[in-house]
């Protein structure tokens, strides 16, 4: 068994093997210390590791984490600016972390709205990830909208359709999913969203269908390893039937 599963008394076959978090309350953590709300996301940062390092020990083999949406263009241009420089210097100093814990870093979202300096950063870092043999994959949504990911993906198919490559007759979900950005892990099994906040905010809206979700009132930058084992003890602890009865999914 998993040594850090036995230090955290987590059974090891009830884990998710995908968590998807809202990482909310940057921005509201800065405020009650009165400091600015880039020292709030640079906290966040520091969460990230936190996480993502507890994620890779106890053997989650998929974490995604909402880091930022197509609504948050629309913030000042000095936090949207600074949250660039962030995303810059995480790719920086991450990537040989990443590599030495044998992390692929996955990025999903509008990638094209970054500039041409960061989006060869964010493209060399997943290449870089991507040979060394990895055992967990870090999503990472950038400038990314649920409804945004479903009409491109609509878009693709309606394509394949107009030129005669598939019949509108064989759409199916199978077809839609693997049409989405995530068309290459599985769907989320636990959604955790902090501050307190009970909202999807247009969040892998397909990929949820299914999810067990978990709030908490702890902002992003406090949520420590303790919070996250939390989480992950009360999915343990739930019966998923998946529209079944309890006393089918017994058998």
């Amino acid at each position: 068994m998993n040594e850090y599963c036995i230090k955290y008394g987590l059974a090891e076959e009830r884990l998710p093997q995908h968590v998807a978090i809202i990482m909310d309350g940057n921005g509201r953590w800065a405020k009650k210390r009165l400091w600015n709300r880039l020292v709030g996301h640079r906290a966040g940062a520091d969460a990230v590791d936190t996480i993502t390092t507890l994620c890779r020990e106890i053997g989650i083999k998929y974490l995604t984490l909402y880091a930022f949406s197509t609504e948050n263009w629309n913030r000042p241009e000095s936090e949207v600016t600074g949250l660039m420089e962030l995303f810059k210097e995480f790719l920086v100093a991450k990537k040989h972390l990443l590599i030495e814990k044998n992390i692929r870093l996955n990025i999903i979202g509008e990638k094209n709205k970054f500039s041409p300096e960061l989006l060869k950063l964010m493209n060399d870092t997943i290449a870089e990830t991507e040979k060394y043999d990895p055992q967990m994959t870090l999503t990472l949504a950038l400038s990314y909208g649920s409804r945004q990911e479903i009409t491109q993906a609509v878009r693709k198919i309606a394509q394949k359709v107009a030129a005669h490559e598939i019949t509108p007759e064989s759409i199916d979900e199978k077809l839609i999913s693997e049409s989405l950005y995530t068309f290459n892990m599985p769907d989320p099994d636990l959604v955790i969203r902090t501050s307190g906040e009970y909202r999807i905010s247009n969040y892998l809206l397909w990929q949820i269908a299914y999810s067990e979700f978990y709030f908490t009132d702890t902002l992003w930058p406090d949520f420590k390893k303790d919070e996250f084992i939390k989480a992950v003890k009360d999915y343990a602890g739930r019966e998923r039937r998946f529209g079944k009865t309890g006393d089918q999914v017994k058998k």
